[in-house]
């Protein structure tokens, strides 16, 4: 992950339509769902849905497969793993956030403490 990926990707997660579309996308998980589907569950015309989808492929957050007629659309997990371990490493630190992998769960887990707790106020 470079600041030219992480940058096109928060670039397209910043409009609402290409949030909605996304965070439906990681609610359907690796099995994904239909262009159909997210244009009616969303209510989003498909050509609409077709500009925001091509959007977020570029940007690397979403991947399509072709079954039959249909093309599905899912997150890319992968990607999206990567752009929050550059986040957490290059901009957390360490002592702020930690990244374990649970190999049991096969996942990875991210740890963040609070690290900077709002300061209180001293009474006069």
């Amino acid at each position: 992950m470079d600041n030219n990926q992480a940058t096109a990707a928060f670039d397209a997660l910043s409009q609402d339509t290409r949030l909605r579309v996304f965070r439906l996308l990681v609610e359907y998980g690796q099995e994904g769902a239909p262009a159909g589907v997210l244009s009616e569950t969303l209510g989003i015309p498909q050509n609409t849905l077709s500009f925001h989808l091509s959007h977020m492929n570029h940007a690397g957050l979403v991947q399509s497969r072709r079954e039959g007629r249909s093309i599905i659309y899912t997150a890319n997990f992968e990607f999206f793993t990567d752009l929050i371990r550059y986040m957490v490493k290059d901009c957390c630190r360490m002592e702020f956030a930690s990244i374990r992998e649970d190999t049991q769960r096969g996942c990875s887990v991210i740890e963040m403490p609070t690290c900077c707790p709002p300061k209180r106020k001293e009474k006069p």
